[in-house]
């Protein structure tokens, strides 16, 4: 017991030495004098010697944290950003001491808002004033505009992967080849609300939605578009399924409001399932000042889009590598936001649909002559023209069944992800398999029954319980 009560005193020992080099304090016991402000250490010690705090004053007080030097840490003041109004309170204080009033007399002449030396820890350290260096990003937020995204580094395409070059490898590798197996852009102008989509002649592994929404033109109320908006009813009324292949995945933005609930009614009516939310963080770097609209009935700021993602069909992980790479890409996006009013979507969500379907016969409603893309059909009343041909098109699928595939190389499968297999899955003799239990017959073990020979491994246990090994994207 002794000596364990002595490894924790190490601990917390070492724990404070740390914690004082980081606060710049002068040893572990001085911690607490800098987690107070001057007035609080003034008070407490004029109460603990009887001093007078003006003779405090001309002792010099505490050391401040500028004067003691940390390793590997250059010494000096920190500057910050100060108003107007905070000088005059700087000011006060400062004539408190001689030699601070001498070295910032300079700080508190000049524009509105200017370098300020602080050179006291005890500023950084306690409240929220969001004119110091510290990370209260909601409260930067609140007072300039900048949204707390803002400042994550490293999320565009080119830096993303810099310390991971395996996976920026496979980037490249899947780039590559999906480049070389993609068919020629094919484009075509019609109004989508009259448009028959078995005109089209083909079925589609991927459908991609970006329908111009009400809540984009709500946004940026007053401002004259020439473009329709489309309500939630007209898009329910597309008729998706006719031209959704049999195993096939659908991906539609349904903004950050109302579309939340009526796309997953759109993806039920169309005959997919969610399985994936794809969310798009919108910075603003270069508009910090648009931050004031606010949805009907919104709590908080939204900063946010959502991309729904809808499968059709059976498509197993572990089993259909020919037809997915699952587990490349991450569901989040994060790239400036457009102008108010704007229907443009980040480019990121063609990388992430072309990485993960494997299929090559790809479908772009409400396309813009901006998103024409070589390897996807686009189809919009936007589009300035049209090129497309539909026996021209299923010609570039139509000499084998492989030609329906993008395909894959062997480096590529040695570097992108696995899914995780089940245990003793060899044992349990897959969907129906001799080696498991068949429905209504007896468990693994007591009373435990699996459905159609499927079992999460031998020794499953379970009263009624139904084990799975296959692992859908659901």
């Amino acid at each position: 017991m002794d000596d364990r009560l002595k490894k924790m005193k190490e601990k917390s020992k070492l724990r404070r030495q740390l914690l004082a080099q980081q606060l710049g304090a002068s040893g572990g016991d001085s911690i607490g004098e800098l987690l107070t402000s001057r007035e609080e250490q003034e008070s407490k010690r004029l109460k603990f010697t009887g001093e007078q705090k003006d003779d405090t004053h001309q002792s010099g007080g505490y050391p401040k944290a500028s004067d003691i030097a940390l390793p590997g840490v250059p010494a000096g003041p920190t500057k910050v950003l100060i108003s107007r109004e905070k000088k005059r309170e700087g000011k006060s204080i400062a004539q408190e001491n001689t030699e601070d009033s001498e070295n910032n007399k300079d700080d508190y002449e000049g524009e509105d808002v200017e370098e300020v030396v602080y050179k006291d820890s005890s500023h950084f350290l306690k409240g929220t004033q969001s004119a110091n260096p510290h990370n209260d990003y909601c409260q930067h937020f609140v007072d300039t505009g900048q949204r707390p995204h803002n400042f994550i580094r490293d999320v565009g395409l080119a830096d993303r992967f810099e310390e991971y070059p395996k996976l920026r490898e496979l980037i490249r590798l899947k780039d590559e080849i999906i480049s070389e197996r993609a068919t020629p852009p094919m484009y075509l102008q019609c109004d989508l609300d009259m448009f028959d989509l078995d005109d089209l002649e083909c079925k589609f592994d991927v459908l991609y939605i970006d329908p111009p929404l009400e809540e984009y033109q709500r946004r940026a109320a007053g401002t004259t578009f020439n473009w329709k908006p489309w309500t939630w009813d007209e898009i329910l009324k597309l008729e998706i399924e006719k031209v959704a292949a049999q195993r096939s995945f659908l991906f539609l933005w349904c903004g950050s409001h109302e579309g939340l609930n009526e796309g997953r009614k759109c993806l039920k009516k169309w005959g997919f399932r969610r399985c994936e939310d794809i969310c798009w963080i919108k910075t603003n770097k270069t508009n910090p000042g648009n931050t004031k609209y606010l949805e009907p009935d919104a709590i908080f700021q939204h900063t946010k889009e959502h991309c729904l993602m809808g499968i059709k069909g059976t498509v197993r992980r572990s089993t259909d590598g020919d037809f997915i790479h699952a587990n490349v890409d991450i569901d989040l996006i994060i790239t400036e936001e457009p102008e108010l009013g704007s229907t443009e979507k980040p480019t990121e969500i063609f990388h992430i649909m072309e990485h993960f379907c494997l299929g090559r016969r790809r479908l772009h409603l409400f396309a813009v002559d901006d998103t024409l893309r070589p390897g996807w059909l686009s189809v919009g009343p936007s589009l300035s023209s049209s090129n497309f041909s539909a026996d021209l098109y299923n010609s570039y699928f139509s000499s084998g069944p492989e030609n329906l595939i993008v395909g894959s190389t062997q480096e590529i499968e040695t570097l992108r992800p696995k899914s995780p297999t089940g245990k003793h899955k060899g044992d349990a003799g897959g969907r129906g398999g001799g080696n498991a239990a068949t429905r209504g017959g007896p468990g693994a073990r007591g009373r435990g029954m699996v459905r159609g020979g499927m079992m999460r491994g031998a020794g499953f246990q379970g009263r009624g319980g139904r084990g799975f090994v296959s692992f859908s994207v659901r």
